[in-house]
């Protein structure tokens, strides 16, 4: 089926018509339009156009009120103020959008983008050999959430998870796995994420107690790097061995998140090993990339470090070594000529924010990012304890990502089971869907924040049924679905014909905003808007349960056709935008 032109779409076409009719010299003009309290919709254009013209705007909004077509769209358009336009649409014309939307299956009427491109999206980054901490929490959850909305409008997308998997410290770890060969030897077979992270724990404390007490062991695992990056089959063969642990223990990791994590997606810092004497020497050539003090940089005016000299981007190290520069620049040359990709995006720390600045001034110096293929960082922000300090233990130790999300469906499930009598929940019932509200918990504390911003973890708030979280979403969803449970032989079906109630007006009004909400939230990366939509919808749907009978007292027959229909397409709604989001809406809770 077709997209669904939305009323917000259709009535800016017969105001922009209307606006051109009565001041043709104006060209396409934008009335911009926008939701208001004293009607469905406010025009607020004509003033700016007005003082253009030398025209009088209160004549000219006039004008433009003879000129616009209402058909069976606009019920009432009236002049307000200085030259403001309020518009009311027909109840015939709510109900007919969001009948068309709901006959659109699980798109919901929301368009493909026109024109897509390749995007490819660099999140979930953690390292080889190391736990996932509570700093992993936000690139993982925000670019996954990123990855679903943009496929969902149609963008083709190429997930990467750029994992930190070389470097001086596997020679540390090499060496010492040769030298103790059963470390990391598994007797019963197969292991979980915990054991494998324990396991790499336990042998990265031992060789790191060696290295820093032991003058012999220190010189042999220096010579087993050099072995690494020089492909020695042997030193490659453990260093394999470490990356596949971890992988065991990353996978766990990202499942208890609710997340698909593709092994062919994961290309770490490795991967891009054999590009880096080549891009080293095409920004050389170029004159993009000098010699400095032995090592070679990328100087930029603007960049100068407090002494005011310039900080260069360091491309490789005097002693011949390469940094994180020459491997993200070679990740971009990679993506760009290999993978087709016209954007790059990375959800990476915003602390971050000065190295990919350079990064991608460099790349464009050298031709590989343009016009045509554009870079984008998705900064986000420190996730900060209750006392609005960066989240530590009382040690002052970075907390585990597995202990935050283990006490969260701890949390979840307490909740849940206060609740479950009432609704008859079974306790195989109860343990999923509180995995489902623990996780859609944190995520959504997350995700209901713009991404630049820090965050307070409060477990306790994530967890409430009251307020702006991810339980009271998921509370509004089950509610709706076990009303279909005492509908008897009362079905969701659309009335145009009907008028509608002040809280049905308002409800329809939001549904309809659907497809324009997540044009905008793909288009400016903003799952937050998304967040935000979602929640006023439960808020929406509220207000209308409470004054709008479905079930009890039984309205007449089609009123209450009607008002199921409104119910299923709010539920459909609520549980397309959570699941984009990365969050499951349980059918019972």
């Amino acid at each position: 089926m077709a997209s669904v032109k939305s009323l917000t779409a259709s009535v800016h076409q017969r105001l922009a018509d209307a606006l051109t009719a009565a001041l043709p010299e104006a060209g396409s003009a934008d009335p911009l339009l926008r939701r208001s309290d004293r009607a469905d919709f406010q025009a607020n254009g004509i003033l700016a156009l007005a003082k253009k013209a030398k025209a009088n705007p209160r004549e000219l909004a006039t004008q433009v009120v003879a000129r616009v077509e209402s058909g069976e769209m606009i019920k009432d358009i009236e002049v307000s103020g200085p030259g403001f336009l309020n518009i009311t649409i027909t109840d015939r014309a709510i109900t007919e959008n969001l009948a068309a939307r709901y006959a659109d299956g699980e798109r919901l009427g929301v368009p493909l983008v026109e024109h897509p491109g390749t995007t490819v999206i660099d999140y979930a980054q953690p390292n080889v050999a190391k736990e996932m901490h509570v700093g992993h929490l936000r690139s993982a959850v925000i670019g996954d959430a990123v990855v679903q909305i943009l496929e969902f409008v149609g963008e083709s997308v190429v997930r990467r998870h750029h994992i930190g998997d070389w470097g001086t410290q596997f020679g540390m770890l090499i060496q010492y796995l040769i030298e103790h060969p059963h470390e990391l030897d598994h007797e019963g077979g197969e292991v979980s994420g915990e054991e494998a992270m324990s396991n790499l724990n336990r042998l990265y404390k031992a060789a790191r107690t060696l290295f820093d007490s032991d003058e012999e062991f220190k010189t042999r695992a220096r010579r087993r790097v050099v072995d690494l990056q020089a492909g020695e089959p042997e030193t490659l063969a453990m260093w394999q061995k470490f990356v596949d642990e971890s992988k065991i223990y990353f996978y766990s990791v990202f499942e208890k998140l609710d997340m698909e994590i593709r092994d062919p997606d994961v290309v770490g810092e490795s991967g891009y090993n054999d590009m880096l004497d080549e891009t080293c020497r095409l920004l050389e050539e170029s004159g993009v990339a000098v010699r400095s003090e032995g090592a070679l940089c990328v100087f930029f005016d603007d960049i100068k470090g407090p002494d005011g000299n310039p900080v260069p981007l360091i491309v490789r190290k005097s002693d011949g070594g390469y940094g994180y520069a020459a491997t993200d620049l070679s990740a971009i040359r990679d993506r760009v000529f290999r993978l087709k990709a016209s954007t790059l995006l990375y959800v990476v720390d915003a602390r971050q924010s000065l190295h990919f600045k350079m990064v991608f001034e460099t790349a464009r110096r050298a031709g590989w990012l343009n016009d045509d293929v554009k870079a984008h960082q998705l900064a986000f922000g420190t996730v900060l304890g209750k006392d609005g300090k960066p989240f530590k233990t009382r040690e002052g130790e970075t907390i585990r990502l597995v202990d935050l999300l283990d006490e969260a469906i701890e949390r979840a499930t307490n909740v849940v089971r206060e609740k479950a009598e009432k609704v008859g929940l079974s306790e195989p019932e109860i343990v999923e869907n509180g995995r489902y509200v623990g996780i859609g918990a944190v995520k959504y504390a997350d995700l209901s924040t713009s991404a630049v911003r820090d965050y307070k973890f409060d477990l306790d708030q994530m967890v409430s049924l009251n307020g702006d979280t991810s339980v009271y979403l998921q509370y509004a969803y089950a509610r709706i679905r076990s009303i279909f449970g005492k509908a008897g032989d009362r079905t969701p079906l659309a009335h145009p014909e009907l008028e509608l109630a002040p809280a049905e007006r308002e409800l329809g009004l939001h549904l309809d905003r659907f497809a324009e909400t997540l044009e905008e939230v793909a288009a400016e990366y903003a799952p937050h808007k998304l967040a935000a939509y979602l929640y006023q919808l439960a808020s929406l749907y509220t207000t209308f349960y409470d004054q709008c009978p479905v079930i009890k007292p039984a309205p007449a027959q089609e009123v209450a056709e009607n008002r199921l229909f409104l119910c299923d397409l709010t539920a459909r709604t609520l549980h397309q935008g959570m699941a984009l989001l990365g969050i499951r809406t349980p059918e019972r809770l």
